[in-house]
C-alpha cells in the first residue's frame, strides 16, 4: 500500500486562512486502509529511500535543507526527528534544539543565535523549535511589547528569502495534536518515573494558554507561509501517521532535487590497485 501525496495534502498555501480547531489532528486520510502495524513496511521503505537521498545530497554537496520543526508541548518532536532520520548517516545530519534565550543571546538581534546554524552545502539541518519560538512565546508571554513580534514576522519572511535564494530548501512543519491527545501523553509522563524527566511544570501554564497559542499559530504560519518557504501541518495524534507523512515529505522533497553522485574526471576502469 501506498501513502498519498502529502506534499499536497498538508501545504498551507500562502494567503490561505487558518483555523486550527478546525483541522483533525487525528486525521490519516492518505493510509486509510491502514493503521499503525500495516504502516511498518512502508515507513521501513521510506527510511531505507531517505538514507539512499542523503547519501546523494552529502556526497554532491551541492544543496542545503533546513526542517523547522515547531508543536505544542508534547507534540512529538523529538520522537518525529528520533524516528524519520534514524537511518540517515549523522555526518550529514545535525540537530539545533532551541530553548529559552540565554543572556549572550538576549544582547544581541533575535536571529543572530539561528544564524550560525543553518545547513551548509550537503547539509540537512533539524530545528527541534526555532527562530519562530521568539515570535510564539514573545507575543503569548508577553515578554515585550506588541511592536516587537509583530515586526519579527518581517524580519523571518526576509531571512528565510535569503537563505532560499542562496540555495537552501526550507520545509517547515506543524505538528498539530489536540488538547485532549496532549493531555494522555502529559499524564503518561506522570505515570512512568522514567519519563518524569520530560515533564515541566511550566507546560502546565502554557497549557492553559491553549487557544493563545492556537490562535498565534494559526497567525504566524498565514503570515510566513510562502512559496520558497512553505509550511506544512502535519496531523500528530497518530505518532505511526505522523512519521509516517514527514518520511513522505522528506522522500519526495530530496527526490525533487534531481541530485546525482559527482561524476569523476578519471576512468574507474583503469585502475588496478596491486
Amino acid at each position: 500500500m501506498k501513502i498519498g501525496d502529502a506534499l499536497k495534502r498538508y501545504r498551507v498555501k500562502p494567503g490561505e486562512k487558518l483555523d486550527l480547531s478546525a483541522i483533525d489532528a487525528g486525521d490519516f486520510s492518505l493510509f486509510p486502509e491502514g493503521g499503525k502495524a500495516a504502516s511498518v513496511e512502508l515507513f521501513d521503505q521510506l527510511r531505507d529511500e531517505l538514507q539512499a537521498l542523503q547519501k546523494v545530497l552529502y556526497a554532491q554537496n551541492k544543496h542545503r535543507i533546513l526542517i523547522v520543526l515547531q508543536a505544542m508541548d508534547t507534540g512529538g518532536k523529538d520522537g518525529c526527528v528520533k524516528h524519520v532520520f534514524s537511518r540517515v548517516d549523522p555526518q550529514g545530519v545535525n540537530v539545533k534544539a532551541y530553548k529559552k534565550p540565554s543572556e549572550e543571546e538576549l544582547a544581541h538581534d533575535f536571529l543572530w543565535r539561528v544564524h550560525p546554524h543553518v545547513p551548509g552545502n550537503g547539509q540537512i539541518v533539524i530545528f527541534n523549535r526555532s527562530h519562530y519560538e521568539d515570535i510564539l512565546a514573545v507575543r503569548v508571554k508577553k515578554l515585550f511589547g506588541d511592536d516587537v513580534w509583530k515586526r519579527r514576522y518581517r524580519h523571518v519572511i526576509e531571512f528565510e528569502r535569503m537563505l532560499a535564494e542562496e540555495g537552501t530548501t526550507i520545509i517547515k512543519m506543524f505538528l498539530h495534536i489536540s488538547k485532549d491527545e496532549q493531555k494522555r501523553r502529559l499524564e503518561s509522563r506522570l505515570a512512568n518515573p522514567a519519563k518524569y524527566w520530560k515533564f515541566n511544570p511550566d507546560d502546565l501554564s502554557d497549557r492553559a494558554r491553549w487557544d493563545e497559542f492556537q490562535k498565534a499559530y494559526e497567525d504566524l504560519i498565514e503570515k510566513t507561509a510562502t512559496e520558497q518557504s512553505p509550511w506544512f501541518i502535519i496531523p500528530g495524534d497518530r505518532k505511526w501517521y505522523r512519521n509516517l507523512v514527514v518520511a513522505r515529505i522528506m522522500v519526495d522533497v530530496l527526490r525533487g532535487l534531481k541530485m546525482d553522485f559527482p561524476s569523476v574526471t578519471w576512468d574507474p576502469k583503469s585502475v588496478v590497485i596491486e
